[in-house]
């Protein structure tokens, strides 16, 4: 079968590889998201297969999108439904430590598979993964109806981090974006320029100076959220938090057990608001061009959001 392998420092290829095999379902990949992620995991050197961002159908005929943090499934935090915090979330990462799900086939745990709900194409559902990434952010902040909420970096983890922060009812919503297809998306999402200061600010952009700007966004007592993965910081927004008691609150990943798997619940909120993945996927290609697409993807200039790659479709 084809895949898309890595290869450092910032490129990758298209080539033949064995069929999986082993424990797990196996499952024929429709559509694989290009997350910035994917270029970190190149710069770090990683030669596997890439992909992390997954959805597919089974062989018995299901839709579903993939829970890229497959844990052990055995200890405690996993039992829980917090494989997130697993101790081997570090070590097992598709598409750095672990071949991702670029490729025609895909072998995948049972426990990380999610059923896609009617009315959202697997073709569109490579976005539940990083929507389950913003919700869980919310979550963390524990975003509500009364609650104010501010996001600082507006690409797609950005807006999918609006569209659940809308979907749990937040009081207001708004968005710092710096391009201008940004800022139209923003509109379109129905959120605004921050003014004044914010309940809960999630951080997105993975920069110092956003994390910065976060806690200035931040009211007094209020929570920022950091989703953004620093390489490097070199001054920790120390002072400007401890002084108005601003809470810095990680977030990583997504639950994913029973009545908290928040796969299932941006899997519905993508299922009722269809213009969301219109808006978010602006370029798909087939498997055999996936350079082009990682160099899309690259390329912040073309008024990107999400590069989708398609294995089995040739467009």
């Amino acid at each position: 079968m084809k895949a898309v392998r890595n290869v450092p420092p910032g490129g990758v290829r298209v080539e033949e590889v064995d069929e999986p095999s082993g424990d797990g379902v196996l499952i024929t990949v429709l559509s694989v998201g290009i997350c910035a992620s994917d270029f970190w995991y190149l710069s770090m050197g990683s030669k596997q297969i890439a992909g992390h961002e997954i959805a597919g159908v089974t062989d018995d005929g299901r839709a579903v999108s993939v829970e890229a943090m497959f844990g052990c499934g055995t200890c405690d935090v996993c039992r829980s439904g917090d494989r997130n915090r697993c101790v081997r979330g570090p070590l097992d990462v598709l598409g750095m430590t672990m071949d991702g799900g670029m490729s025609e086939r895909f072998l995948v745990p049972e426990r990380a598979l999610v059923e896609l709900p009617a009315g959202l194409d697997a073709r569109d559902a490579s976005l539940v993964e990083p929507g389950s990434v913003a919700w869980h952010a919310c979550v963390r902040g524990q975003v509500g109806p009364d609650t104010r909420v501010a996001i600082v970096g507006a690409g797609a983890i950005g807006l999918l981090t609006a569209a659940s922060a809308k979907s749990m009812g937040a009081a207001e919503v708004a968005i710092e974006a710096r391009h201008r297809h940004q800022i139209a998306a923003c509109e379109q999402l129905g959120a605004g320029e921050p003014a004044g200061v914010y309940d809960v600010v999630i951080e997105t952009g993975g920069t110092e100076s956003a994390l910065h700007r976060s806690v200035e966004l931040a009211r007094t007592g209020g929570t920022v959220v950091y989703i953004g993965v620093y390489e490097s910081i070199e001054k920790w927004p120390y002072m400007e938090s401890f002084t108005r008691e601003v809470a810095l609150v990680p977030a990583i990943g997504y639950r994913g057990l029973g009545a908290a798997r928040e796969f299932d619940n941006v899997a519905r909120m993508l299922a009722a608001a269809p213009d969301l993945a219109d808006l978010l996927i602006t370029h798909r290609f087939p498997l055999k061009d996936a350079p082009e697409a990682f160099a899309v993807a690259r390329d912040k200039s073309r008024g990107v959001f999400r590069v989708v790659v398609h294995p089995n479709d040739t467009l």
